[in-house]
């Protein structure tokens, strides 16, 4: 799992951005994954945990037919920010944007990057559901 342990903390000096306005990119990655894989894969994501094994078996099966990362890179970048938010939601966490990156702030302070873990679910090493999970089981 990808927890990122530096970079944006608590008491971190460096820019950063809380929501409304960390959370825009992501939250729009995230609804546009969503309409998609609804209306191309006939999947219903419904911003649940367990809508995460659904997630985690669709990228498996990307990654089983060959598909390049180029032509899957948005694709798992909004299957990330969906995941994501689900644990905003489940947990009470937050956006939080730097750099460019994006990650989710639980409230115990623990940082997570969902849309890496994606990534390294379609190289085979990773999981979003377990991500969930242990961001949304306190520290």
């Amino acid at each position: 799992m990808t927890t990122v342990t530096s970079g944006l903390t608590s008491g971190s000096t460096g820019p950063q951005q809380t929501r409304p306005a960390a959370a825009a990119k992501p939250v729009r990655w995230a609804a546009d994954a969503v309409a998609t894989m609804r209306e191309g894969a006939r999947l219903r994501l419904d911003y649940s945990a367990q809508s995460l094994w659904r997630v985690d078996r669709m990228i498996d099966g990307i990654r089983h037919e060959g598909a390049p990362y180029a032509a899957v890179e948005t694709a798992l970048r909004g299957l990330g920010a969906y995941a994501g938010e689900v644990i905003v939601r489940q947990a009470g966490g937050e956006w939080w944007t730097s750099g460019g990156d994006h990650w989710v702030r639980t409230p115990d302070g623990r940082l997570w990057d969902p849309v890496d873990e994606a990534r390294r679910c379609f190289a085979g090493d990773g999981s979003l559901r377990l991500l969930c999970r242990d961001a949304t089981a306190g520290p």
